[in-house]
């Protein structure tokens, strides 16, 4: 039987929401033995295990939102969501995510083994927890077609670097989302950030319990992490792994120190470029299907924006997006029962 090319797309902070809540107890209780050495690894830090957050403690969005606990849900959940994916029928081909969703990619493609990258995951959202420097900002650049408006694009970008440029604030792309743009920032660059923004629905949409990621703000961190995390354990990828650049790191010809370097460096700094790394996806490996794991499903309206910005496979706008997707989906995402029993091992 010829098996479904994929690219396996993991998701960042900002997916485990109320609806989210039971998500590891409803899909992964197969997994025990895995999600104990989770839980023990949580609780030898003196924090919750990722089951007792999400099957004990009650969803609140204060105390599951927060980086220490977040990121260790949102891991737990891709991960097995990802070990879950029916492998006699889909050959996964490449893996991406956005912005900690680099963290879950490393253990997904191997680079990293399940207990590395939990270690990662924790020691990050725990510093920037602890730390919690600066915040986000999101705001759409693409119609209410999802088409793309180059010139709004262009105005953002000019904002932020007048905001920061003009001194007493900060302000700077974060991440580079479909037709969206995330700027982080601190409080008074933000604040500036806000009041020059036209308001479009919900937007300009301030991310709760998120810090200024992949802005030069995060530098004290980089360094404590790097301290931290000195001897972590990386190795070459089994997959291709896609990153925040678009860069392609192969399983033959990957050092694993650059790996290291990149991911405690480059990505906690600069701007996380998640469009470039779906677009890098599609044109250079091809895949029958993109996979978006769980949690959640917020991803899919970014992916979408990036896709009808090529005009992949003829796409034209949201419309059109959503009608092939009724019809043959390219996209499918594992946090919908309905498309996750079309990937899942039965």
């Amino acid at each position: 039987m010829t098996r479904e090319r994929i690219v396996v797309i993991c998701p960042g902070r900002g997916t485990y929401n109320q609806a989210e809540w039971g998500y590891l107890a409803r899909h992964h209780a197969d997994k025990s033995q895995l999600l104990s050495e989770f839980d023990a690894a949580r609780v030898r830090q003196g924090q919750p295990g990722v089951r007792e957050l999400d099957a004990t403690i009650p969803f609140q969005l204060k105390l599951h939102s927060r980086g220490d606990h977040a990121s260790a849900l949102i891991y737990a959940c891709a991960y097995c969501d990802a070990l879950s994916i029916d492998a006699d029928r889909h050959e996964i081909v490449a893996v991406t995510g956005n912005s900690m969703g680099w963290y879950i990619a490393l253990a997904v493609a191997g680079a990293l083994s399940a207990a590395a990258g939990l270690e990662l995951v924790n020691t990050m959202g725990r510093l920037m927890q602890e730390s919690l420097i600066g915040g986000q900002i999101l705001y759409p650049w693409v119609d209410d077609d999802w088409q793309p408006q180059p010139e709004r694009r262009t105005e953002l970008l000019d904002l932020a670097a007048r905001i920061t440029a003009a001194g007493q604030a900060h302000c700077y792309l974060s991440i580079d989302l479909g037709g969206m743009l995330v700027f982080g920032g601190d409080a008074a660059g933000l604040a500036r950030l806000e009041a020059a923004l036209p308001h479009r629905d919900r937007y300009p949409l301030r991310l709760y319990n998120h810090a200024a990621f992949h802005t030069p703000l995060q530098a004290p961190v980089r360094e404590t992490a790097r301290q931290r995390l000195a001897t972590l354990p990386f190795a070459a990828p089994r997959v291709p792994l896609i990153d925040g650049r678009g860069h392609v790191w192969t399983p033959y010809s990957t050092d694993p120190r650059q790996v290291w370097n990149y991911t405690l460096g480059h990505q906690l700094t600069e701007p996380y470029d998640f469009t470039r790394a779906v677009t890098v996806a599609v044109k250079e490996f091809a895949p029958d299907r993109l996979i978006l794991l769980g949690p959640g499903t917020t991803l899919g309206g970014a992916v979408a924006q990036t896709l009808i910005r090529h005009h992949w496979r003829g796409l034209a706008g949201k419309l059109d997006f959503q009608a092939r997707q009724r019809e043959a989906p390219f996209l499918l995402s594992m946090g919908r029962d309905d498309q996750r029993a079309r990937l899942a091992t039965q």
